[in-house]
C-alpha cells in the first residue's frame, strides 16, 4: 500500500520563522538536514553544526542551489570549547538565537555484556552531554532576549525498552528527562523546551542498523515497518514538521512535552 507524502509543492506556504535565527546540530544529514531545510523554507536564518566538514560543505552547496543561504560550523558537541566556538560564530553571523534544535546523536548497539566502556562513554558524551553543553551556551543568550524555544531529538527508544540497545535507549531516556527539567527551570522565563521522540526514520542511522545486521535495506525496512501500526517507516521531513511546530508560536502553551513521531510504535 502506498502512503503519499507531501512533496512541498502542495504545502501552504508559512513564514512562522521569518527573521528568526535557528541552530541545528547534526545538521548535515537525516533529520537535522531536513529540519534545517524546513526552517529555511519558513523564513529562518539557519546555522548547522556537524562533526563532518565534508557534510557541512555538501549541505551548504545543496541548499545554495535551492536559493537558501546557511551558516555552517564544524565541531564536536561533546567538547565545550568547540561548542563555545561554534555558538559564538553562529551569534556573530545570525544575531540573537531564537531556536535551538539539539539533533546530533550516534547509535551504539548491544547488551550490557557487549557494549565496551569506551563506546558507552562516547554515546553518553554525544547524545547526552552534547545536549547539555549546547543548552549551557544557548540558554543564557535566550534569557537575555527574554524568549526562546529549544527542541531536543530524543527517540521512542527513550520511552520504552529495546533488546540489545542499552546504551542508546539509556542516552535517549536521559534526553527526555533533561528536556523536562529544562522546561521546569525556564518555563517562567520565556523559554519553552520540548523533545521529539521519533520512531524508525529512513536516515543514515537506519542504514547503519541494517548494515550491522547484515540485512538488505528492503528486508530491514519491511521488518521495521511491521513494528509500526501505521505500516511504514517515517521520513526525516515528517519529524522536521513536528520540530517546527514545537518551536513555533503554534505551540506557545507546550513545554516539557515528549512528542512522539513514531507511527504509533509506543501505543502498543
Amino acid at each position: 500500500m502506498a502512503y503519499p507524502l507531501s512533496t512541498g509543492i502542495d504545502r501552504v506556504i508559512h513564514t512562522r520563522f521569518h527573521g528568526k535565527s535557528v541552530i541545528v546540530t547534526g545538521g548535515a544529514s537525516g533529520i537535522g538536514k531536513a529540519t534545517a531545510e524546513r526552517f529555511l523554507e519558513e523564513g529562518a536564518r539557519v546555522a548547522i553544526f556537524d562533526i563532518s566538514k565534508e557534510g557541512c560543505l555538501r549541505v551548504a552547496n545543496e541548499f545554495d542551489k535551492k536559493g537558501h543561504q546557511i551558516f555552517t560550523a564544524t565541531g564536536d558537541v561533546s567538547n565545550r570549547t568547540q561548542v563555545k566556538r561554534m555558538v559564538k560564530a553562529a551569534v556573530k553571523h545570525l544575531g540573537a538565537i531564537d531556536v535551538l534544535f539539539n539533533n546530533a546523536g550516534i547509535l551504539v548497539e548491544g547488551t550490557v555484556e557487549q557494549v565496551a566502556e569506551e563506546d558507552w562513554d562516547r554515546i553518553m558524551a554525544i547524545n547526552v552531554k552534547g545536549v547539555f553543553l549546547m543548552c549551557k551556551e544557548v540558554v543564557p543568550l535566550m534569557l537575555s532576549n527574554g524568549q526562546g524555544a529549544i527542541v531536543n531529538n530524543a527517540s521512542c527508544s527513550g520511552l520504552v525498552g529495546d533488546r540489545g540497545a542499552i546504551a542508546y535507549n539509556t542516552s535517549k531516556g536521559a534526553v527526555v528527562l533533561m528536556t523536562k527539567c529544562l522546561a521546569l527551570d525556564y518555563a517562567d522565563q520565556g523559554i519553552r523546551v520540548n523533545c521529539v521522540c521519533p520512531g524508525e526514520i529512513e536516515t543514515p542511522m537506519f542504514r547503519q542498523e541494517a548494515r550491522s545486521r547484515r540485512m538488505s535495506l528492503d528486508k530491514y525496512r519491511s521488518q521495521l515497518a511491521a513494528c509500526h501500526p501505521i505500516g511504514r517507516l517515517g521520513q526525516p521531513r515528517e519529524v522536521a514538521d513536528a520540530v517546527l511546530f514545537l518551536a513555533s508560536d503554534d505551540a506557545s502553551f507546550i513545554t516539557g512535552a515528549a512528542f512522539s513521531v513514531d507511527g504509533g510504535y509506543t501505543c502498543q
